[in-house]
């Protein structure tokens, strides 16, 4: 587990999840797996259109050493995360 203190929240990883996290509440994670597939990735609503997805879509691909691709079904907003039409 890795954890690591930015201004606004925490970070931390665990088991092919990384999460942040404020003292109140999970504001998102991503779950993935080694071959760089994005099991889920979800950010708290009230944190949104702060770039926080693609932070977390980020860190994965350093953490991985890959090019990441999401799993099926992908929603709306991933598919327009991931640029898909």
């Amino acid at each position: 587990m890795t954890d690591n203190q930015t201004s606004n929240y925490d970070i931390s990883e665990i088991d092919g999840v990384i999460t942040f996290k404020n003292k109140n509440t999970t504001i998102g994670f991503i779950r993935f797996n080694n071959k760089g597939e994005v099991e889920y990735i979800f950010v708290n609503p009230a944190f949104r259109k702060q770039g926080l997805a693609k932070k977390l879509l980020k860190l994965t691909k350093e953490r991985t050493g890959k090019d990441l691709i999401p799993q099926q079904p992908i929603s709306p907003l991933g598919k327009k995360l991931f640029n898909i039409t």
